[in-house]
Parts: structure tokens; sequence; C-alpha cells
């Protein structure tokens, strides 16, 4: 799909039940929807999944502080820290489970995404879940809030015409081989080439 920078062709929000099942399931279901936080977002073009008996998900050795957002409801956003720096996105599926937004296509508030991140290139705006959650204003105060069409919302589209790529996850150690990576495949807004 192709996108302006202030115009997207937005389908039906999506329902709580809709997010209440397996985390790669969702993963794959997610290419293609469109994302928005606070009215700025786009086309979702990346996503990985994490399980909450698979090591590298930081659910795997049971609920904290930290992670308490991936043991709340379906549908609500679970937001962490990468390396001290870098918001990243999540929404959560069944309990213990969630996605991570990985990279949109910027469609709509592109201006806003710029600023906040300093860059030009529509490319190296959203590749990647630190720069995603610096270009969508992500922050600690949206962890466990809903994907309810306020500052969170999720749409999806009724199918998808291009395949989907699937690939292991990235920047991780533990269950690295894992095929729970999924990308839009011929988008140029992927954190990275698929093999």
């Amino acid at each position: 799909m192709q996108t302006s920078s202030d115009q997207l062709v937005v389908r039906s929000l999506v329902q709580p039940s809709f997010f209440d099942g397996d985390a790669v399931a969702l993963a794959r279901a997610l290419i293609g929807a469109t994302l928005f936080v606070r009215g700025v977002g786009g086309l979702v073009v990346e996503t990985e999944a994490y399980r909450h008996d698979d090591a590298a998900s930081h659910s795997s050795n049971g609920e904290t502080v930290r992670n308490r957002a991936m043991f709340g409801p379906p549908g609500h956003a679970y937001v962490y820290r990468s390396y001290g720096i870098h918001w990243c996105l999540n929404v959560v599926c069944a309990r213990g489970q969630a996605v991570l937004f990985r990279a949109i296509e910027p469609g709509l508030g592109v201006d806003a995404m710029r600023v906040r991140r300093g860059r030009d290139k529509l490319e190296d705006l959203c590749a990647g879940p630190g720069r995603l959650g610096q270009a969508l204003g992500i922050d600690r105060a949206d962890d466990g809030q809903p994907f309810d069409g306020c500052d969170l919302q999720i749409h999806v589209p009724s199918m998808m015409s291009q395949p989907i790529l699937v690939g292991p996850r990235i920047g991780i150690t533990k269950n690295a081989d894992l095929p729970w990576r999924f990308g839009l495949s011929g988008s140029p807004h992927l954190s990275r080439r698929f093999a």
C-alpha cells in the first residue's frame, strides 16, 4: 500500500478478542495492519513474537514490576526500555505473551516523526523497534494502556495482497533460531533484510 505523509487508508479497529491468542499467530496477522499512537503511525511491516515459555521473552521467569503488562489483559501495550535508551512497543496477547512492533511504513504524522527522530529519510524513521518507539513518541506512560482507539489504535486489513516473510528474530541470544520474525515482502521499511 502506498501512503502519503498525511494520509492512510484506515480499516476496521481491532476488537480486544482479536489479541487473545498465540503470539506467533498474532505477529503474522499484524503484518499489513495499521498502527497509530496519538494520531501518528503507519503500516505494520515487521513484527516479532515472544511466548511465556520462550527463554528470550521478558515473561519467561514470571511476573515482575517491569513485565507486569505482559500478564495483563490482551490488547494492551507492553512498553520496555531497551539498552537503557529506546522505548519499545509491544501488544499483549495470551497471558505472558506479546508481539514486538519492529517496523512500520510511516503514513500519518510523518512531519512529527521526522522532528522526533531528527531524520528526514522516510525509510530511516521507523525501521527498528527503538526508532519506531521514538518516532511514535512512546514512553513508560504507554505501558499497560489499551489499544482501544483512543491513544493507541490498531486497524486490520480485510486481506493481505503481498506475501509475508518469515525468519529468525534479531538482537537476541536465546532461542535466536526460532522463525518468529515476520515481515512484509518487498517493503523498504524493514529493520533488516530477511535471509
